[in-house]
């Protein structure tokens, strides 16, 4: 491993600030904060929004999309008109033939 190039791998705390949930780890994340940790040493701190104390996912509070679902009123609304309209546009050649020889 080269010597200089590397950033420093360390025991820093991750505090989640939305439940207050505190965990030592290491990592290479840069900060200037510090928090005095429970067995008396001064290790870095690095604030994070969401950890597994407080993701969705983790607490059982995750709500389930049904895309499929999405995609089938979607089309249930969108799709029939669509398809009924350029079905119209396709049987009516003559009107479109009409409005060109206007323009010209």
């Amino acid at each position: 491993m080269k010597q200089g190039i590397h950033p420093e791998y360390r025991e820093v705390v991750f505090v989640d600030t939305s439940s207050d949930f505190k965990f030592l780890t290491r990592s290479t994340a840069a900060t200037s904060e510090t928090i005095d940790w429970e067995d008396g040493n001064t290790y870095p701190m690095v604030r994070v929004e969401m950890s597994s104390a407080s993701h969705p996912f983790y607490t059982g509070k995750q709500i389930l999309v049904d895309s499929g679902g999405r995609i089938e009123r979607f089309r249930r609304r969108y799709g029939q008109k669509a398809t009924a309209e350029s079905a119209a546009a396709a049987q009516s050649p003559a009107a479109e033939e009409s409005t060109e020889s206007e323009d010209s």
